[in-house]
């Protein structure tokens, strides 16, 4: 197998998709908004720093999937795409997943952000392998846990070997914004890092990785 991994947020897009969607929910009215919001921040300035307890964070934005049922979920996700997301997709990114698929790689999104959130944005962008921290459901309902491993960083590790499931890897690559993600990124044989943050850029520098600016394209 020769395997392209993608991370999503500000890699695939320009927002972070979790984030966004707790900017969402406040935005419709569906959560209190001085606590949601005050929450999802401090969530977010953790990640940037490197320091978030990824089941911490994912307890808290689970917790608005157990009190609702799948059809709600889906028809506010199907709003989310519309007015958030699809604004933000990079066409370099919808162009380099093509470019891998002509060359016949296997394509898999891998993200710290849920599966909930997370998986039909991949699906937009053609990626039907997606690896991304587990909303636990029991009897199709949402328990509010984080199922197994939170695919976060070294985590993605963890998530990465147990989707392959022993299958042989000749030739890797990855990309990915985030200094989150150096685990991934010193796997592969060929990483790539997009529109960087300050502590990967300074690595990238030291690696000699290619560093890709898509900050000022969307589709």
């Amino acid at each position: 197998m020769k395997l392209a991994l993608f991370d999503l947020d500000h890699t695939l897009i320009d927002t972070d998709s979790d984030h966004s969607w707790g900017e969402f929910l406040v935005t419709a009215g569906l959560v209190d908004e001085t606590y949601h919001r005050q929450m999802n921040d401090k969530f977010y300035e953790d990640y940037k720093a490197g320091c978030l307890d990824p089941i911490a964070y994912n307890e808290f934005v689970f917790e608005f999937l157990t009190k609702n049922n799948h059809d709600t979920l889906q028809i506010l996700h199907a709003r989310f795409m519309q007015d958030v997301i699809r604004p933000m997709m990079r066409k370099e990114g919808f162009e380099k997943i093509e470019y891998h698929k002509q060359q016949g790689h296997e394509i898999v999104g891998i993200t710290a952000t849920s599966d909930f959130i997370t998986t039909p944005i991949f699906h937009e962008f053609g990626i039907t392998n997606v690896i991304a921290t587990t909303a636990e459901q029991n009897n199709g309902i949402y328990t509010g846990k984080v199922e197994g491993t939170p695919c976060f960083q070294d985590g993605k590790l963890v998530r990465l070997k147990q989707w392959l499931d022993g299958q042989e890897v000749t030739e890797s690559w990855a990309y990915s914004d985030s200094f989150n993600d150096r685990f991934l990124l010193e796997y592969v044989d060929h990483a790539t890092v997009v529109t960087p943050d300050d502590k990967l850029t300074q690595l990238a520098q030291q690696k000699g990785w290619p560093i890709l600016d898509w900050s000022i394209s969307v589709k």
